[in-house]
């Protein structure tokens, strides 16, 4: 596993002082997206209050044995680097089949021209190198995706 930069831990912690939360609360910390430009590109997303959803893949969760995302969830979200930018609260999450993925929800995603028509464009492939990467497995538009929606809590 890799160390947490110390920026997410200082991040939390400020971020304790100014809320009703103790710094005990669970969260987790990551990027989005699977490189170092996707990653810092979409963290200014949801800096600058264009992106409120993101999207992975259900299998994938199993695959690299991590618990699914759940309303109420904290996370500090990083630039590729590691180093913390904001933290979100998960507060909405909806699985269906990739075929199925709303307007809405692409819309909120906050990426490209906000057509859903861009979206599994941009999604389909991701999700084909992300199901490489761990499973070798093939993509399929039926596949299930976890759609979830969060708000930003700190900058």
């Amino acid at each position: 596993m890799e160390k947490e930069h110390p920026s997410v831990k200082e991040m939390w912690e400020k971020f304790c002082k100014t809320s009703e939360l103790s710094n005990e609360e669970k969260y987790t910390s990551w990027p989005f997206g699977g490189n170092e430009k996707s990653a810092n590109e979409l963290v200014e997303l949801v800096i600058q209050g264009g992106k409120r959803a993101t999207a992975s893949l259900y299998d994938i969760y199993g695959y690299i044995k991590e618990s699914l995302p759940k309303v109420g969830d904290y996370s500090v979200i990083t630039d590729w680097e590691g180093k913390a930018r904001c933290i979100i609260r998960t507060t909405s999450v909806e699985i269906v089949p990739f075929k199925e993925v709303s307007e809405e929800f692409a819309r909120k995603e906050g990426e490209g021209d906000l057509s859903l028509s861009y979206w599994r464009e941009v999604h389909r492939e991701f999700f084909k190198v992300d199901l490489e990467e761990t499973s070798g497995e093939k993509f399929k538009e039926d596949m299930l995706v976890v759609c979830e929606e969060f708000e930003v809590l700190f900058k």
